[in-house]
């Protein structure tokens, strides 16, 4: 290929975009992350494949593509850290960015100098870059794998908040290592003074942004477009100012101008978050294949099997140890826990720094310590992302991590208890709450809760209304509850929707358009009838939860079919039986002669523990 300048590098940029969006719309039509199918592109079209990209494809120009395209990226992560959904987060997230960050900074640094043999600072370098998991790679599995918010939020926080601030902890050791730099004092200045810039650069930038869109008549016709436009430029102003002031300042500027705006009220917010998303695509695409191409495979052969080891220890020891560290007393299932310990991909922002830093390490003659850098991020992220982000469905189904969403509208006494026992049966329920005071009491009890009214046909579908199997209207005010289902069944379809009625005489209204209805009175009366003629039976519901369980499942075992309940009975986990089966709409409590069909609905009741062992065993998947 020849040299970047001349007609060549127009005809070859735009075919990278262009297997770029291929490469997206496949990710989408197979349910596999995207970042599957770039790395795969960019193998296949560098050296190492077709070769249509090689190391002279863009000449000079590299260094500054991708540093102009990482501030991108950087600034798209930094805009959509907001300081409210770090407050929804659960309280994982804050050790995982914290204590997770340097146990997993340490260990690589480790790793990589006794496995490897390389100098204590590059490292470290590695081990700074490493830390990043990122939205770039971590988007993409949520978005093909529904794990309960919290799962979600934790995963997707961290990539967030470490993406900035490896960047920043990489840019301070490579500057160290080009200044000789080894004194822990010069050390903490190096840092300050990058971090201080970009943060100085960084606000600047975002306030003059902020006023412009605020307060500037934008023109009326074309203001939403000028206001895209205006942010991205404000990106790469702060990202070039502070570069400019101080070498590798750039990211941190463009990192605290984007949380900034981010956290503030500016007009036309959502086409700014739409437009920079699809630019921040289409530049992740060409990066993550252009990057990709120019990987040698010889340099990862190079690392051996210390290079194997180094990998190990990433994925299998440091990520299993600082989830289950950061994940201990809070919410989280051992099957979450071990899912977030084998989905942490590494991604783009590790590519293409180390990608930055090698070329001026090579520059300085410094290119041992490139290749060990390189060879050393790419393998991990090759490995991460074709095994972690690759499998990560599997993973999910095997560690059954994916559950039934319920959205319950109504934070109070009511709706929190139904939480607690959906939650603690291991469904992944969101509540919705208006009162800003209730939010904070649920969320101080460990629940994902969304601020905002559930009436509100935007607040449903932000709170995840079009993935909810389950609707319930649990709030204190029956005409909430009347239009809250009304509003769930005909905009999002969930397979169920059902309202609280606390006066019983709207309990016919609401079944007349076709609400399934539960009245807080007739039901509080009949749990009473229940205790005075059945006393026995209510003792044992009031433990469904805790010590027992009723569950309903579709039986979908081929084993079953064609068999008896007197068959199937002594097969069953000691503690529980098949109470009732369901078939075309006729529930029945089973004869011993009853033969199962595939599609019965069968009620299994017993103990908590019998019961869920039951349930696989009559449907496997």
């Amino acid at each position: 290929m020849a040299a970047a300048g001349g007609a060549h590098l127009i005809p070859l940029v735009a075919a990278i975009i262009g297997v770029g969006v291929v490469s997206q719309v496949l990710a989408d039509r197979f349910q596999v992350p995207s970042v599957v199918f770039l790395i795969a592109s960019g193998i296949l079209l560098g050296p190492e494949g077709l070769a249509v990209i090689t190391s002279d494809s863009f000449g000079n120009a590299l260094q500054a593509i991708v540093g102009l395209s990482v501030a991108i990226i950087v600034f798209e992560g930094a805009f959509h850290l907001r300081i409210d959904k770090l407050r929804e987060a659960p309280a994982a997230t804050l050790k995982l960015v914290t204590v997770g960050a340097v146990i997993s900074f340490v260990g690589t640094g480790l790793a990589v100098h006794y496995a490897l043999g390389a100098p204590w600072m590059v490292s470290f370098l590695v081990g700074a870059l490493l830390v990043a998991t990122g939205p770039t790679v971590i988007a993409p599995i949520l978005e093909v794998v529904p794990v309960r918010d919290r799962v979600g939020a934790a995963l997707d926080t961290e990539g967030i908040v470490n993406d900035v601030t490896a960047a920043i902890v990489a840019v301070v050791i490579f500057e160290a290592i080009l200044a000789g730099v080894t004194n822990p004092n010069a050390l903490v200045a190096l840092f300050a003074e990058r971090l201080g810039i970009g943060v100085v650069v960084g606000s600047i930038v975002a306030g003059m942004l902020y006023y412009v869109l605020r307060y500037v008549d934008l023109s009326p016709g074309n203001a939403p477009q000028n206001a895209r436009l205006l942010t991205l430029a404000g990106a790469l102003v702060a990202y070039g100012a502070a570069d400019l002031i101080a070498t590798e300042a750039g990211i941190a500027a463009v990192a605290t101008a984007g949380i900034l705006l981010g956290n503030v009220e500016i007009p036309y917010e959502e086409e700014i978050a739409a437009f920079k998303g699809d630019i921040t695509l289409l530049v992740l695409s060409f990066v993550f294949i252009a990057l990709a191409a120019l990987l040698d495979f010889g340099t990862l052969l190079d690392l051996g099997v210390g290079g194997i080891i180094v990998v190990a220890v990433v994925a299998l020891v440091l990520r299993p140890a600082l989830v289950f560290l950061s994940a201990r007393g809070d919410r989280f299932t051992t099957g979450e826990k071990w899912f977030m310990s084998l989905v942490g991909p590494r991604g783009i922002i590790p590519a293409s720094v180390a990608t930055l830093f090698a070329i001026q390490l090579r520059a300085s003659g410094l290119t041992e310590a490139a290749d060990i850098l390189v060879g050393t991020v790419f393998l991990v992220i090759l490995v991460t992302v074709v095994f972690e982000a690759g499998l990560a469905r599997q993973i999910a189904e095997y560690l059954d991590v994916i559950p039934m969403r319920v959205l319950v509208i109504g934070g109070g006494k009511v709706g929190r208890a139904l939480a607690e026992r959906l939650a603690d049966r291991g469904e992944n329920v969101v509540l919705i709450e208006e009162d800003q005071e209730v939010v904070q009491t649920a969320r101080n009890q460990g629940f994902t809760v969304h601020h905002g009214d559930g009436a509100d046909t935007d607040v449903l579908r932000s709170a995840g209304a079009g993935n909810a199997k389950v609707v319930v209207a649990a709030t204190g005010d029956d005409d909430v509850n009347l239009l809250v289902s009304q509003l769930a069944s005909s905009k999002f379809e969930p397979e169920s929707v059902l309202a609280r009625a606390n006066n019983p005489d709207n309990v016919e209204a609401f079944e007349e358009l076709g609400v399934r209805t539960i009245s807080s009175t007739i039901a509080t009366a009949q749990a009473m009838d229940n205790y005075i003629e059945r006393p026995s039976m209510s003792n044992w519901m009031g433990e469904i939860g805790r010590s027992g369980d009723v569950q309903e499942v579709e039986m979908t075992a081929e084993t079953l079919v064609g068999r008896t309940i007197k068959e199937v009975g002594p097969e069953l986990p000691d503690g529980c039986l098949i109470a009732l089966v369901s078939r075309n709409g006729d529930t029945s409590v089973p004869a011993a002669d009853f033969t199962l069909q595939q599609g019965d609905r069968i009620t299994i009741i017993g103990e908590r523990d019998a019961v869920r062992e039951a349930e696989s065993f009559v449907h496997p998947e």
